[in-house]
């Protein structure tokens, strides 16, 4: 495992810095391009999302607001729990304002690609309508581009694997329930295969019913545990009212931290903000695209403007919301990382079994994103062969759950973040040279709503 782990490390080492090309620069000039397009209409994207504008005859198979709620059951999820501590642990309280930066760079790179996910929908072998990367790289770019959606998709049997989530769901419950020193005598090791095949077996009685059924129970787990989650930490902010302010300025300060200890220096920092934040909302990856681009809706502005919400709201709200706890809670000053440094801040601050709520959100949360997931890689799967064999995925996908829960935080971290990085270069090549297009459309749909 460490001689794959240091392949892992190397590899991170070299796309780092072409992917940050590629998400800030290319994000950058998106958001210019649109002349702000995304964030002057903000409201009018969640009139959409509330169903204002539906049209019951449009073409897709799940409702924006379906989609919205399933992509962010894939991005709001222990990315936002774990993944904050993560970075903290990595970059200091101050890797969080590059994570804000990075986010609302995501929100335009959100309206471009999955208005593009609608623009240029497929089919697969079956008939069925597809829509993300693949299908507006091969589309949008013409056959000549199939190797960019090849590679992409070969990237994503990788990186969207549940492996994170499978292996934070284990740490939680390890750390909270403390199996091996209250239950039955059973090392920790086989504790955790115990609780990797559990995973995999709930999370298979959903991924094999398809999209639809993942879109509904992701429907109604989602929003729900979001509002819990947003009241805890709300409740923890209230009763630390005079450390919030303080949490906030020492992310503001610390992120301008030249003589900072990080490998890398200031930039490494800002690069662990970036690569937090992409694992956090996903913008630039090209995984929200595929969800969007099954949407009921045939006009693709108004689902790229459903899809810019969800940055805004897994990232500026959830994310936030958690490094304030960590921050005032001290926690950030142990000696751990991930989800066990976001556990011990909530038993701090919530009267000492906040540990015990959030694990109960967190199972919502790895649920979900399970469920989600595993649809990504099922149409990667299909893109390279076809969709009979693409449904295969799921199997290698459960498999990797079991496997996930006993190996340790900082392989399956390399892995995702190799993978992700590997993903947004072909996606944002695609996006950046296809956006004229989307700015043509969206010129047309601002002046119909006008119009109308």
């Amino acid at each position: 495992m460490d001689a794959i782990n240091d392949f892992l490390v190397n590899a991170n080492n070299i796309v780092n810095w072409p992917m940050f090309a590629m998400l800030i620069g290319g994000g950058l000039f998106l958001v210019f391009y649109s002349k702000f397009l995304p964030y002057r209409y903000f409201g009018h994207a969640i009139a959409i999302t509330a169903g204002k504008y539906d049209d019951k005859n449009a073409k897709g198979d799940v409702s924006s607001f379906q989609a919205l709620s399933a992509a962010v059951a894939a991005t709001v999820g222990l990315g936002n729990i774990s993944g904050v501590a993560i970075a903290i642990h990595d970059g200091g309280p101050g890797v969080i304002f590059w994570i804000w930066i990075t986010a609302l760079i995501g929100m335009g790179i959100k309206f471009y690609s999955c208005s593009l996910s609608v623009m240029f929908r497929g089919t697969d072998s079956e008939g069925n309508l597809q829509g993300g990367p693949m299908y507006y790289i091969t589309k949008g770019l013409g056959e000549k581009a199939k190797p960019l959606a090849t590679f992409f998709a070969v990237c994503g049997l990788f990186g969207f694997l549940g492996v994170f989530t499978a292996n934070q769901f284990t740490e939680t419950f390890m750390s909270v329930v403390e199996p091996s020193s209250t239950l039955y005598e059973m090392s920790e090791l086989n504790w955790k295969w115990t609780i990797g095949i559990i995973l995999a077996v709930i999370t298979s009685s959903v991924i094999f019913g398809g999209l639809t059924k993942i879109a509904k129970v992701a429907s109604a787990i989602v929003p729900f545990m979001v509002i819990v989650y947003l009241i805890a930490v709300i409740v923890v902010m209230t009763l630390n009212a005079s450390q919030v302010i303080p949490s906030l300025k020492m992310i503001i300060t610390e992120a301008w931290n030249f003589n900072t200890v990080v490998t890398g220096g200031f930039w490494g920092l800002v690069i662990i903000g970036v690569k937090r934040a992409m694992f956090s909302n996903e913008a630039g990856l090209g995984s929200a695209p595929m969800y969007h681009g099954q949407s009921k809706t045939d006009n693709p502005i108004k689902e790229g403007l459903v899809a810019m919400l969800g940055p805004f709201i897994d990232t500026i709200l959830v994310c936030t919301f958690t490094a304030i706890v960590i921050i005032l809670s001290g926690a950030y000053l142990e000696d751990s990382s991930g989800i066990v440094m976001t556990l011990s801040a909530f038993e701090k601050t919530l009267f000492g079994f906040g540990d015990d709520l959030l694990m109960v959100i967190v199972t919502a949360f790895a649920l979900s994103t399970l469920f989600t997931y595993s649809y990504y890689g099922v149409k990667s799967l299909s893109f390279l062969t076809n969709a009979k064999i693409g449904k295969l995925y799921n199997l290698y996908f459960v498999i990797m759950i079991v496997f996930a829960a006993v190996v340790s935080l900082e392989l399956v971290k390399n892995l995702i973040d190799l993978s992700y990085a590997l993903m947004v270069i072909p996606n944002m090549i695609a996006v950046l040279l296809l956006a004229p297009k989307v700015n043509k459309a969206a010129k047309e749909y601002f002046k119909n709503l006008k119009n109308g």
